[in-house]
């Protein structure tokens, strides 16, 4: 009996049901309609920061998904240049960093654009740069069986073994040509993004066509499915999402690879985009909260207590962890005991600040008031 979905007698052709997510595809499509809005209220310089946020996580996770780290602010450094916001290349020290920066700008300044062969090869050139160890810029070719394994070495566990490197050519011809004719406007087309975006994601991870990068490469053709089905470029991080949650994504998807019924993994997938469309809808509430905030206190805050409500603030909607103390504040601020606290009593005073926690001694905490 053949073990993988590939092997199997109707390979690619992908069954699933999406009785039980109806629901999920509208919601997903009314959060797009709500987050273009609330994007185009916000002030030119604010919506920027959201998109190059979103942009960042996205590039930082899918890195950390594979157990990867770039470094944060190479990657900053070559979004920003990408977007031509003038940052001079030489200050990214890192040159995997700004390849993989460069890469998210491209998939989204190229959405609209047919996939092509050529495209795919310079997405991993831009992620491989000029590794020496691996094929870069074409398919695989090398014999070995191409597997996705986990574990020590001598206690190896295969969760997947991909079509051999002689089908490669064939199968992403194929690949190419199903994702072309089902963009909105082809003779397939498939009208939901997130179920078109999660089967060009299986699709693709199934056949692992490079020698290295096809999760990264597979998730920038997840956005582009996204973003081509919406008509603009996606506001979301999939990655972020997907990271969080790194183990339910990768049983998901060794799951789906032993069969071409697909419904479960649908699920997964759909669900998943929900949720980085909620995630991003909270990201921009919370940047739009932040810019009042702002407006509200200018010419009130000393430069200690700006650098402490920016370090607090970066921890993003869900806030800073064990709110802020005494102990916190000198650290963020270099400051003594006294003037953090006199400090911190003011900032409550004025209603930046409100107690987090219990009052009283060493336990007092505070959160921004956003």
């Amino acid at each position: 009996m053949a073990k993988y979905n590939w092997q199997q007698k109707d390979w690619p052709k992908f069954r699933y049901s999406l009785e039980n997510l109806q629901g999920e595809l509208l919601l997903f499509s009314e959060k797009v309609g709500r987050v273009s809005g609330m994007l185009e209220g916000l002030p030119k310089e604010t919506r920027q920061d959201v998109l190059i946020d979103i942009i960042l996580a996205e590039a930082i996770k899918t890195s950390e998904i594979e157990g990867e780290f770039p470094s944060r602010r190479d990657v900053l450094s070559s979004i920003r240049k990408n977007l031509g916001l003038h940052i001079s290349p030489e200050q990214i020290k890192d040159k995997s960093a700004a390849g993989l920066g460069e890469l998210m700008i491209d998939v989204r300044n190229s959405f609209k654009e047919p996939l092509t062969e050529q495209k795919l090869f310079a997405w991993h050139r831009l992620l491989m740069g000029t590794n020496a160890r691996i094929a870069v810029g074409k398919w695989r070719t090398h014999e070995d069986p191409m597997q996705v394994i986990s574990g020590a070495i001598g206690k190896e566990k295969v969760h997947y073994v991909a079509p051999p490197s002689y089908r490669i050519n064939t199968e992403m011809k194929h690949f190419i040509g199903w994702f072309n004719e089902t963009a909105p406007g082809g003779k397939s087309e498939i009208i939901h993004a997130p179920v078109r975006s999660s089967i060009a994601h299986l699709y693709f991870e199934t056949i692992h066509p490079f020698e290295d990068g096809n999760g990264r490469i597979g998730r920038a053709i997840a956005e582009k499915a996204l973003s081509q089905s919406i008509g603009r470029p996606v506001v979301l991080s999939l990655s972020r999402t997907i990271e969080a949650n790194k183990k339910d994504y990768y049983d998901a998807l060794e799951n789906a690879q032993q069969s071409n019924e697909i419904t479960q993994w649908m699920d997964y997938f759909v669900h998943t985009s929900l949720a980085a469309q909620t995630e991003a809808e909270e990201q921009i509430g919370f940047t739009l909260k932040k810019a009042r905030f702002f407006d509200r206190f200018k010419g009130q805050l000393n430069e200690r207590q700006l650098n402490a409500i920016k370090r607090m603030l970066e921890e993003g909607p869900k806030g800073f962890d064990g709110g802020m103390n005494a102990r916190k504040y000198m650290g963020i601020t270099k400051t003594s005991k006294a003037t953090a606290t006199r400090d911190m009593q003011q900032l409550t005073e004025i209603g930046a600040f409100v107690l987090f926690g219990k009052a009283g001694g060493r336990s007092t905490s505070y959160q921004v008031n956003i």
